[in-house]
């Protein structure tokens, strides 16, 4: 279409400037009546030489002025100069149109090569197939940037989908495992008519264990799945909810003779408490838990840098870097630490990274040299209102509630 446009616009420019020379017409009215063409010159007689064969009017041919025919001539030869421009101009569009079309046509099945390959890549795809990779070879333009984001995202869905594999199957050998007791405790009990009010007695107890257990597992579970959704925001005061955790597993803490370091500090962020207290909850759990007899654990909340942090640090066997490294992965029970004689189901710091991640915080978690843990959570410290209590106890330490801005030793 751009030719025929081109060749349209050229043809009116020459027409509209072309005339033909009169020499040409001269000798193409001359041909026509078979008379020489100098005998065709303007004012003169043929056959007559000088000053007598000029005349003061039109030379006619057959009736007709020589200026008629020559302008008759010269339009002629501007039609057929027009025709034959035309005509060749249509030509050579047509002949350079096959050109171009068959260069563009392997050009662009060169271009489109990559296309092909990526295409033909996402048909084959599916839950099993997610390890291909298009893995493009050639130079650095748009084609090669989509093909290596493609090969990143069939990374990153190859490893959710492992994931969620693995956290299936895992939440269901840890569902069974219950569930097999239960059914076990029940099937000797039917088994049996001559049981007695304390081997009863017992297959209830094992019984209800288990069904806590499995209650506790989904509890988890179910803390898991509502950490990935925006949490529900409220002013919460990280101290606070230390010192409520610590006073709820004192007992526990006692019986091992673990010794207490307490530094709370009002530390204030935007959540949802819930989730945050789990998030407490849980680093203290296996601050405890997870301790040496005769240990320590400390916990530690303040403000620093625009964040609110929360440290907790315990006593414990050591702990390898690269052990550091999964105790994230869901179900990941370290055969030292976290096995199911302490309880847990390897998922308490899988929910802590979850609620941190979904208030937009971070954890780290460093390993210490004479053994256990140190596990720092950052969060954004919320703004606080003027006239709040929070904001006053941030200005006035002494007006906190108890326990906040202490260090205690017990």
């Amino acid at each position: 279409m751009a030719g025929v446009v081109l060749i349209a616009i050229n043809f009116f420019m020459v027409r509209d400037s072309l005339t033909p020379a009169p020499e040409k017409a001269r000798a193409a009215v001359a041909e026509r009546f078979g008379i020489p063409p100098e005998a065709l010159e303007f004012g003169r007689l043929p056959g007559i030489p000088g000053e007598q064969g000029r005349i003061e009017r039109y030379v006619t041919i057959n009736g007709i002025p020589l200026p008629r025919l020559l302008s008759e001539a010269q339009r002629e030869l501007k039609e057929e100069a027009l025709r034959q421009l035309w005509t060749w101009s249509l030509v050579a569009l047509a002949i350079v149109a096959v050109v171009t079309f068959g260069g563009a046509w392997l050009l662009a099945g060169r271009m489109l090569r990559p296309l092909h390959a990526i295409t033909s890549t996402a048909r084959r795809l599916s839950t099993t197939t997610l390890h291909e990779r298009i893995n493009l070879h050639g130079p650095r333009d748009e084609l090669k940037e989509l093909a290596d984001t493609f090969d990143e995202m069939l990374s990153r869905l190859d490893a959710a989908f492992t994931a969620q594999k693995e956290f299936v199957a895992n939440a269901s050998h840890e569902l069974r495992t219950p569930l097999t007791i239960i059914r076990t405790e029940i099937d000797v009990a039917l088994s049996d008519p001559d049981l007695s009010p304390q081997e009863l007695a017992e297959m209830g107890a094992a019984v209800t264990e288990a069904v806590e257990r499995s209650e506790r597992l989904i509890d988890a579970l179910l803390v898991l799945a509502s950490a990935e959704s925006p949490p529900v925001q409220s002013e919460v005061d990280l101290a606070e909810l230390a010192q409520k955790e610590v006073e709820l597993r004192s007992e526990e803490a006692d019986e091992q003779g673990l010794r207490l370091e307490l530094d709370l500090s009002p530390a204030l962020v935007s959540g949802d408490r819930s989730l945050l207290e789990r998030l407490v909850g849980n680093l203290v759990e296996n601050a405890i838990r997870h301790n040496l007899p005769g240990g320590w654990f400390s916990v530690r909340t303040l403000t620093a840098q625009g964040g609110a942090v929360l440290e907790i640090a315990n006593s414990g066997p050591l702990i390898s870097p690269e052990e550091t490294e999964r105790l994230f992965d869901r179900f990941y029970r370290p055969d030292r630490s976290r096995s199911r004689k302490t309880g847990g189901f390897g998922l308490g710091l899988s929910i802590v990274k979850s609620v941190a991640t979904a208030h937009k915080g971070t954890v780290q978690l460093i390993p210490l040299a004479e053994g256990g843990l140190r596990v720092l959570v950052r969060l954004p410290v919320a703004p606080t209102r003027p006239g709040s209590s929070a904001a006053s106890a941030a200005r006035n330490p002494a007006a906190s509630p108890p326990g906040h801005s202490v260090s205690t030793t017990g």
